[in-house]
């Protein structure tokens, strides 16, 4: 049995802010936000917009591609599961973003919930779906989405945490499916999940929660907005990213040379540059597209991937490898046949 991946999707709001705009508002400039960061734009959702607004239109387009001779609500009539990784849910607790995302689609045949794993939410949401795919004979296929609304949880006089941050949703739609004709397994062949709470609070929204309740006539001086500690995330994700893939090349008894295409969260270029030195491997291993779409979070690996589908330089049989570190702490990363 195979979970492939037969269709891919994304969605980026149309609005560009460039590090010159920031830099008219803050005090930073161009130079400085891409030698930290390697990032020269971001995208950002309209005032009205919300998280299942993004990750709606990034499903709409992995359900075209997964079945273009259908309607988008006939091929969403064939889902039996949406899992939505995000930070950035519509509302606080319940409902999840997902089972508003099942209603506007008219997925009525599929469960839906959310899942928070931060900036490694795919990687978590692909492995869960397709084990929750695996366990069940009736179960077939699942839409799995990151997306993220990080705008609205950001504070935007913060120039260390302001110049990170895009909106956007990527999405997935795998299926079981029997082996390939040639014997080949395609599609999912191994995931590392992975978390060390022990640094929860370097990345972290306080407020809201169960710890710190907002109270009744209680007035807030700041809104809740994320809160990164830069240096020890910086040097976590190095060893996460190094560490992630060794596991896999190892569960999956490959070398990294059978690796055609590696894609990381795009949290920071300086990061991805400090692992590859670390791997011994040439940056342009790794797909990046930070530079214009500035870190997504959850949404950033599937919106690469969609990218990187789309353009014509995926064939059948190449080797992926994804590889995601963020709030929890988490990481980890996946193998994929495709």
């Amino acid at each position: 049995m195979n979970i492939e991946i037969i269709g891919t999707g994304r969605f980026i709001p149309p609005r560009r802010v460039s590090n010159d705009e920031l830099a008219s508002q803050l005090d930073t400039s161009d130079e400085w936000i891409r030698s930290h960061t390697g990032i020269g734009s971001r995208h950002i959702a309209g005032e009205e917009a919300v998280c299942s607004d993004l990750a709606l239109e990034a499903a709409k387009e992995a359900l075209k591609m997964a079945e273009p001779e259908k309607t988008i609500e006939e091929a969403a009539l064939s889902l039996d599961l949406i899992v939505i990784a995000t930070a950035t849910s519509d509302y606080y607790g319940c409902p999840s973003t997902a089972c508003l995302v099942q209603d506007k689609l008219g997925a009525k045949n599929a469960g839906a919930f959310d899942l928070s794993a931060g900036c490694t939410g795919f990687v978590y949401a692909l492995e869960t779906a397709a084990g929750l795919l695996s366990v069940n004979s009736e179960r077939k296929r699942a839409l799995v989405i990151g997306a993220e609304i990080l705008s609205k949880f950001i504070d935007w006089d913060d120039r260390a945490s302001c110049v990170l941050f895009g909106d956007g949703a990527g999405a997935v739609v795998i299926e079981k499916r029997e082996k390939a004709s040639d014997g080949q397994k395609r599609g999912l062949l191994q995931s590392s999940l992975s978390a060390d709470g022990s640094g929860a609070e370097h990345i972290i929204f306080k407020g809201g929660g169960s710890k710190e309740p907002f109270k009744s006539g209680e007035t807030l001086e700041k809104a809740v907005y994320i809160q990164i500690n830069g240096q020890a995330v910086y040097n976590f994700a190095v060893k996460a990213i190094t560490g992630t893939v060794k596991k896999l090349l190892s569960l999956e008894g490959i070398t990294i040379d059978q690796v055609d295409w590696i894609i990381p969260h795009q949290a920071n270029a300086r990061i991805v540059q400090a692992a590859a030195k670390r791997l011994g491997l040439k940056e342009d291993r790794f797909f990046m597209n930070i530079e214009s779409i500035a870190n997504t979070s959850a949404a950033s690996i599937p919106i690469a991937l969609d990218e990187l589908n789309r353009s014509g330089r995926l064939k059948t049989g190449d080797i992926i490898l994804t590889v995601g570190f963020g709030g929890g702490l988490t990481f980890g990363g996946n193998i994929i046949k495709w």
